[in-house]
């Protein structure tokens, strides 16, 4: 009898600590979903990871299949707690919302200043029968003069530009501190009352630089919270994921059309596997009844689409 019991302590031992392994690294998941804003946001790492952060959710798998080939029913219930976490986070993301009738359209386009064919993108953007067009990284004229045969009203401040069917009351810069223009503020007269849009390509963001980033979507914020309009409409590309922990500088105060009225996360980089969202629709004192990506050709971004009802 105790050479039996001798015999099998050390496979007792073994499940033991493959159960420990499987746990461990399932909370782990869990935490890094969680607690990913607690993390450092040294150089640029704390955005990376945030603004990559839904696809974390897939390490919920090899820790699954760990879970199995060890044979570990503990491992198999400690994978829930990621995967619970995951849904919580980012489960609303695919619900259905949105709906009812729109009453004007807006998209927004990094159109690519190596595009090699802007009009083409142009052209693809007429096609998404949008109201408003807000276009950002144009370094000439080719975009523009396909816009100006549809769009009756244009307003242009350095390298970002908007193009409206109704008229366009005021326009003016938005200085971002960058020395030269990337946003705009103009007034437009829909039918349904004015509403203040603006026009934004914030400052780049990658791993070791991410401070002027992060000061330009400041002033930015800084604008929007001093701006009195009643409606007003943020597009463009910010730079920010809408899982990056900046974007609580702008959301709030204002809505996110995507995750308001969209489904699915609504990725726009890179266009040939979007794996995040930088490019923008951002809305206050109106209602979204829905939101998509539109897949145009020569960008390296998707184009952000946003249907709202201007009237309550």
């Amino acid at each position: 009898m105790t050479r039996r019991a001798t015999d099998t302590a050390p496979v007792r031992r073994g499940v033991r600590v493959r159960d420990v392994v499987v746990v461990l690294a399932a909370l782990l998941v869990a935490a890094v979903l969680a607690g990913h804003r607690l993390l450092p946001d040294r150089r640029g790492v704390g955005t990376v990871l945030d603004s990559f952060l839904p696809w974390f959710g897939l390490g919920v798998l090899p820790v699954a299949l760990l879970a199995f080939a060890f044979r570990s029913r503990t491992g198999v219930v400690a994978v829930l707690v990621p995967a619970l976490v995951w849904v919580g986070m980012f489960g609303g993301w695919w619900l259905p919302k949105g709906g009812g009738e729109r009453q004007i359209r807006v998209v927004t386009q990094n159109i690519n200043a190596a595009n090699p064919d802007p009009a083409r993108t142009a052209r693809q953007l007429v096609d998404t029968r949008a109201d408003l067009v807000a276009v950002e990284e144009m370094n000439d004229d080719t975009a523009p003069a396909v816009l100006d045969r549809t769009f009756p009203h244009e307003v242009r401040v350095g390298t970002v530009g908007l193009w409206s069917r109704f008229p366009v009351r005021t326009s003016r810069p938005v200085d971002l501190g960058l020395g030269w223009n990337r946003a705009l503020r103009a007034e437009v007269d829909t039918t349904w009352g004015v509403v203040a849009v603006y026009v934004v390509h914030l400052a780049s963001v990658r791993p070791g630089a991410d401070s002027v980033r992060d000061a330009t979507l400041l002033r930015l914020a800084d604008e929007v919270r001093s701006d009195d309009a009643s409606r007003l409409l943020l597009l463009g590309d910010l730079n920010t994921a809408s899982t990056d922990r900046q974007m609580r500088h702008l959301v709030p105060p204002l809505v996110d059309a995507q995750r308001d009225a969209g489904y699915g996360f609504g990725f726009t980089w890179p266009s040939r596997f979007p794996a995040t969202r930088p490019d923008q629709v951002l809305f206050r004192g109106m209602t979204a009844t829905g939101a998509s990506v539109a897949d145009t050709d020569g960008s390296d971004h998707r184009a952000a689409v946003a249907d709202l009802r201007v009237t309550h």
